[in-house]
């Protein structure tokens, strides 16, 4: 453990509310540091702990984010909104751009001494194909549709305050994390419980990294006391095909599963008229086109570096599906299969 660590002191926790975000603040309740976090008034409750000292406020609320800041030691900003479709895209950037520069110049302010900001590995370039590292960096002009693009500007953001202004900030970029509380749910969650309920009878073969949210969650805490300032680092698991997902979770409930792959310029027609129906109903589409856009690239990557430098370690990515599903289950997202391993 790094020096000036041996006592926790308090830290906050943006997002805790959601998927990553309250697994983030579990890790750190279970190591012993006193947990403020800052949740929207319309944030659902179910993933919040009474232990935890609860600031009612928006990243996008400078005064509400600078009391949550006031007399804290460190931060974890991992409130971000991951959506790959959204009816105004500048909704991704007030979010994740402007919300993370407030929340920053409000943690120079408050002097806190280390922060862990929760990217992804939406900002590293993939067109060159092969396992993706830390070397990797997309232009945000180059990135596909407006999350990808707002999490790199915001990305460069902090990077840019750690030179200029010393932030000291440690950046963690998950890749795509599964597991229990995903109580929105997040993109992988639809197609998990989409999966699990036999109603995926095809798909668009790509390659994905998939990883247990408590293992990036305890990447942060290992990231908060072994990170070099100014560094960021993949928090991966497994590299594996969407068809290999889709087959492990058929397995986990008990179905047989053959599911056809289809080509991806047939489904750009669906995907658009999805979106048109969305437009309408006001309910975020299943398929997008931005996501048959991600689909062209393999998105595997090496987590190497945060296995050297912060003794990081992930668990079987099927371990994250059993978990994931179980809990949609007994959260009322699906009813229990006939037949389904325990997790």
């Amino acid at each position: 453990m790094a020096e000036g660590f041996q006592t926790p002191g308090s830290i906050v926790v943006t997002g805790a509310s959601g998927f990553v975000g309250s697994a983030i603040a579990s890790v750190f309740r279970q190591s012993g540091f006193p947990v403020r976090i800052l949740v929207r008034a319309s944030s659902p409750r179910v993933n919040l702990d009474p232990r935890d000292d609860v600031i009612v406020g928006d990243i996008l609320d400078r005064p509400s984010v600078a009391a949550a800041l006031r007399g804290a030691r460190y931060l974890v900003h991992a409130a971000a909104d991951y959506r790959l479709w959204a009816p105004s895209p500048d909704d991704l950037t007030r979010a994740n751009v402007e919300g993370t520069r407030i929340v920053m110049e409000e943690a120079l302010r408050a002097g806190i001494e280390r922060i862990v900001y929760t990217s992804s590995v939406a900002t590293f370039d993939l067109r060159a194909g092969g396992l993706a590292d830390e070397t990797r960096h997309l232009p945000p002009a180059e990135a596909i549709g407006a999350y990808k693009r707002s999490k790199i500007i915001a990305e460069n953001l902090v990077a840019d305050m750690v030179v200029r202004d010393k932030l000291p900030a440690v950046t963690v970029n998950p890749s795509t994390p599964i597991g229990p509380r995903d109580v929105r749910p997040t993109p992988t969650g639809r197609i998990i419980i989409e999966a699990a309920l036999g109603r995926m009878p095809a798909f668009v073969e790509t390659g994905l990294n998939f990883v247990h949210v408590d293992d990036v969650a305890a990447g942060h805490l290992a990231a908060l006391h072994r990170g070099r300032i100014g560094e960021r680092y993949i928090l991966g698991g497994e590299n594996v095909t969407l068809r290999q997902m889709l087959m492990d979770i058929a397995g986990i409930v008990g179905r047989r599963a053959r599911p056809l792959r289809l080509p991806r310029r047939a489904v750009y027609p669906f995907a658009y008229g999805a979106e048109i129906l969305a437009r309408a109903t006001g309910r975020e589409p299943f398929a997008t086109v931005d996501g048959l856009r991600l689909a062209r690239y393999t998105m595997h990557f090496d987590d190497g570096k945060a296995r050297r430098e912060l003794g990081y370690t992930s668990r079987p990515y099927r371990e994250g599906l059993v978990e994931a599903i179980e809990w949609f289950i007994q959260s009322g997202y699906m009813k229990r299969p006939r037949t389904m391993q325990q997790p």
